[in-house]
């Protein structure tokens, strides 16, 4: 964003204030950008191609402000994954995979503008010329890629460096049934989860591994090893801290109504 003077600011992403200094700076810089990154603000109409004017009266945001989207004779201007896509020569029902700190994929969907009905984002993908037809994406991003490789790395020490990783792999033939979900921040694209997913997988986390042990357990004993009731159900009895962590209708309860019936597949328990 810059000051015009005391009254007016002019906003700017990185590219159109790349181009306002390449064509002048202070001395009448042009104050423009291209569809895709303008697109990427989600402040653009996708059909049109121009700034959405009732999203910007929403905003309370002044047209004039934004840069115009233009044409431009500087043709190297696209949006990063736009010129990905454009670069893998991506053509209509052809999609492209970027693999960086997160991964990014796009589908070209062509001239027809496909709204989304899975969680992925609807987009401008490139237009190579005033004249040339417009070409639409699906898109889906996802908010970690390499860099669960990097927390390896830094976090957990398992490698020095990020190019060890394909070598500790090939060490074996399979995760040895692990999988690794790395949600960091949440998942992205086609889920969308937010804090309330990350609370709620935090604790059905120990509900599984509670649930690998009893399944073990009942491999081992044998169902004349276990103690039932009369409707045939195994009780699982809980305590510890975290067994009152739960809320619940009526107050806070311990956590057998839902931790051990989800750990264990049963439909009841005693709190001891």
């Amino acid at each position: 964003m810059r000051r015009i003077g005391s009254v007016r600011s002019e906003i700017r992403k990185l590219d159109s204030w790349l181009i306002w200094n390449l064509t002048g700076g202070v001395n009448n810089g042009l104050h423009v950008t291209d569809s895709s990154n303008a697109s990427r603000t989600m402040l653009t109409d996708l059909k049109t191609l121009d700034w959405d004017k009732s999203t910007l009266q929403t905003l309370k945001l002044p047209a004039d402000i934004l840069p115009k989207i233009v044409r431009i004779p500087i043709a190297g201007c696209l949006g990063d994954q736009h010129a990905a896509m454009l670069g893998q020569a991506c053509r209509k029902g052809e999609a492209k995979s970027t693999y960086g700190t997160g991964a990014f994929i796009l589908l070209n969907t062509g001239e027809e503008l496909i709204q989304s009905t899975h969680g992925l984002l609807s987009t401008f993908a490139f237009k190579l010329g005033p004249d040339a037809p417009t070409n639409y994406a699906i898109e889906g991003s996802i908010a970690i890629a390499g860099a669960a490789v990097q927390w390896l790395r830094d976090g957990l020490g398992l490698i020095k460096t990020a190019s060890e990783i394909e070598d500790l792999a090939m060490q074996v033939d399979s995760t040895g049934g692990i999988y690794f979900v790395p949600a960091f921040n949440g998942l992205f694209a086609p889920w969308f989860t937010n804090k309330f997913h990350i609370a709620r997988a935090v604790l059905e986390s120990m509900c599984f591994q509670v649930k690998d042990v009893l399944d073990s357990m009942h491999k081992d004993a044998g169902e004349n090893g276990e103690v039932k009731n009369e409707k045939g159900e195994f009780l699982l009895r809980v305590d510890g801290g975290a067994t009152t962590s739960l809320n619940a209708p009526g107050g806070r309860v311990p956590f057998c109504s839902f931790w051990a019936r989800y750990s264990s597949g049963l439909s009841n328990c005693h709190g001891s």
